[in-house]
């Protein structure tokens, strides 16, 4: 008997997705370097939340951002996304990754989604942190699930022989956390150099994936919605992660096993998203090694994104100007 094939997402299917996150960062770089977070994320999300409605899509988000939020999201998990007249469709979201950059004014917010087919998405809910390991393409073949156990110089030394270098030429990404001290000491004492961000754990996926950003890999302990729609991208870019819930409270871990997860599976992009048919799209909010942030200018704004389709490997920037309602 002849298994049935998901319904394909058509070829444009990222140009119509990069809107959502066009219009979340918006409206969040209207509240850049105000010192409001949560005002900031509610008013990207709300935006995205109205541009995802207007998709050619049956979609459904897989995850929401109230895992760990305890204010109402227009965006929690299961929510319908799209109008209903397309294929059916998984999506995850990330209105401002990086919510601390953009309320003081810095670099490294930007505005995420990605979508893939009905059912091809791992949600892990409840689950809230992930720990993580994130290489790009060049060093993909060599990771195996042993680095995310094995000491930080060990996984280091391994980078380095992969791409013909020595271990104090590598940068790597680490969110700026108590509970990556010793992660960070071990990375310093084997000799390589750290990157520390406050915020953006998607952000220093994609710079520890994609080739020319100066970022090597990205250790440590993230987000778990992040996590997924990081590893749609680390995919469509021909990188790989390790990954593995990694409950940070003990309601967490009970809440965990009640859905019975298991955390001491180490898991590969495979293994969160198995299709191939995957378009992850970013706009960037606050300037950034990758992307421009917003430009305003009285009724104009004008947006820098990027769009990634796993199934051609293809990468496009683009540069857009929009006029703004009064």
């Amino acid at each position: 008997m002849d298994i049935p094939q998901p319904q394909r997402l058509g070829p444009n299917t990222g140009l119509d997705l990069v809107r959502a996150t066009e219009a979340a960062a918006i409206a969040a770089a209207r509240l850049m370097g105000r010192g409001e977070i949560e005002e900031a994320d509610r008013a990207a999300a709300t935006a995205m939340a109205a541009a995802l409605a207007n998709l050619d899509l049956d979609g459904r988000l897989a995850m929401g951002e109230e895992v760990r939020e305890t204010v109402s999201t227009p965006l929690p998990a299961g929510a319908r996304v799209g109008n209903g007249n397309g294929p059916p469709a998984d999506l995850i979201v990330d209105p401002v990754d990086g919510r601390r950059q953009l309320a003081q004014g810095r670099a490294g917010a930007v505005s995420f989604a990605a979508v893939t087919n009905r059912g091809a998405l791992w949600a892990p809910h409840p689950a809230a942190y992930m720990d993580k390991i994130v290489v790009g393409p060049e060093v993909a073949p060599y990771m195996v699930p042993e680095c995310l156990d094995a000491p930080a110089g060990w996984t280091l030394a391994l980078v380095a022989r992969a791409t013909r270098r020595t271990v104090r030429d590598l940068v790597v990404f680490v969110l700026d956390r108590p509970r990556h001290t010793h992660l960070i000491a071990e990375i310093r004492a084997a000799g390589a150099r750290v990157m520390l961000a406050d915020d953006g754990d998607i952000y220093g996926a994609l710079l520890a994936a994609m080739p020319g950003t100066n970022v090597d890999i990205l250790m440590g302990i993230g987000g778990a919605p992040e996590g997924v729609l990081a590893a749609c991208a680390i995919k469509s870019l021909g990188g790989a992660m390790l990954a593995r819930l990694a409950p940070q409270s003990e309601a967490e871990r009970e809440a965990i096993t009640r859905a019975g997860l298991d955390t001491k599976r180490i898991l590969t992009c495979d293994d969160i998203v198995s299709s191939n048919q995957i378009f992850f799209v970013a706009t960037g909010i606050t300037d950034s090694i990758l992307l421009r942030g917003v430009r305003l200018a009285g009724d104009r704004a004008e947006t820098n994104s990027l769009i990634l389709r796993s199934e051609t490997r293809t990468r496009r920037l683009i540069f857009a100007e929009h006029l703004l309602s009064p």
